[in-house]
């Protein structure tokens, strides 16, 4: 099946300029909303607490829901309609717990049909402790940065032939990090983790300029982009932050990953079949050769998630919607961010 003929002519890096003015403008609204939401609006899973999903036989009164469980020592907690308003089902958060967790299913129900006068059926209850949920926000945060750092080393091997050089670098910044994360919570310090690797990060890109591992530059960059705009739009939208969405942040990490790849390994082979052409116009031949199997590769997969997102539930709801929105960046990051990179490491090379 062919979209795109095989011999178009795009002209995709002379959209370089707009195309990375456009990617910078949305960083910097996702920064901006994290920074004045001070980070992502954790869910359970991280923040530690309770969620209980309830559903009655007919319509209720939030207020009436509240009432019935402060009886039981959960005032404070938020009511929220969960899913179609139809299905008579809700969800109920509490920061922390100020009874004691045992039996409190079925003292939540008791108290609910209490203050409703209808029958109640639990159909959820998870519990997390703070301190559970801070190692699994921790871990989640390691995850995604140890799993750039292989990709680094992987790409830095596999199109420049520099494995030591970046297997150095990855083992002495992990070996730092781990250091630093134990002084940290001797110190009590673990809220710094995120600061922490932020700042290794950045490190890395350093190294990656000295050690001129361009396509390994190109492909950590644009895998930050695809990240920080999704993590950015959940920021936006206060949807929670979940394990659920730190799987689909890895999963956007290894799709966004196959489709540079796939443009990288054409530009290698028409760097060596074309050598009189100029590196732009060898970057924008391979993106066009590619084009045709990344919007075949982006559609097919969009489907199968949009169907997800539509039909799939409410549990796998902000998942889906997480992988539409990495689907979308990540193609895009492929073809304006990743490759031009390139582009524009070579003009500076020139010019100094």
């Amino acid at each position: 099946m062919q979209i795109i003929k095989s011999n178009s002519n795009i002209n995709f890096i002379a959209k370089r300029k707009i195309a990375f003015f456009l990617s910078v403008a949305l960083l910097v609204i996702s920064m901006v909303s994290l920074v004045i939401h001070k980070g992502p609006k954790y869910g359970i899973d991280f923040a530690g607490g309770t969620l209980i999903q309830v559903k009655f036989m007919t319509k209720t009164s939030m207020d009436n829901i509240k009432s019935g469980l402060a009886t039981i020592g959960l005032g404070k907690s938020t009511v929220q309609v969960f899913g179609d308003p139809k299905e008579n089902e809700y969800l109920i958060r509490a920061d922390a717990l100020d009874t004691a967790t045992e039996g409190l299913s079925l003292k939540v129900k008791q108290a609910v049909e209490l203050s409703t006068r209808n029958n109640a059926d639990i159909r959820r209850l998870e519990m997390v402790g703070p301190k559970v949920g801070s190692d699994l926000r921790e871990k989640a945060l390691f995850s995604m940065f140890y799993a750039l750092l292989f990709i680094a080393i992987y790409i830095s091997g596999r199109f420049e032939m520099k494995w030591l050089a970046s297997g150095v670098m990855t083992a002495a910044l992990i070996f730092a990090l781990l250091f630093v994360r134990k002084i940290c919570i001797f110190f009590n310090l673990e809220n710094t983790i995120p600061v922490l690797i932020c700042v290794a990060l950045i490190i890395t890109l350093v190294f990656f300029w000295f050690l001129k591992l361009k396509y390994a530059m190109g492909a950590i960059v644009a895998i930050i982009h695809d990240v920080g705009i999704t993590v950015g739009i959940f920021s936006l939208l206060e949807i929670d932050f979940t394990l659920s969405i730190i799987a689909a942040l890895l999963t956007i990490i290894g799709y966004s990953l196959n489709d540079t790849i796939i443009v990288f390994d054409r530009i290698r082979e028409n760097l060596r079949k074309y050598q009189n052409n100029s590196l732009e116009k060898n970057i924008n031949k391979s993106i066009n050769e590619t084009l045709n199997r990344t919007i075949l590769t982006s559609f097919t997969t969009l489907m199968v998630v949009v169907s997800l997102f539509l039909i799939g539930g409410n549990i796998i709801h902000d998942f889906a919607f997480a992988m539409i929105i990495g689907i979308f960046v990540g193609t895009y990051s492929s073809i304006f961010v990743a490759s031009p990179i390139l582009l524009v490491w070579d003009l500076y090379e020139k010019q100094v």
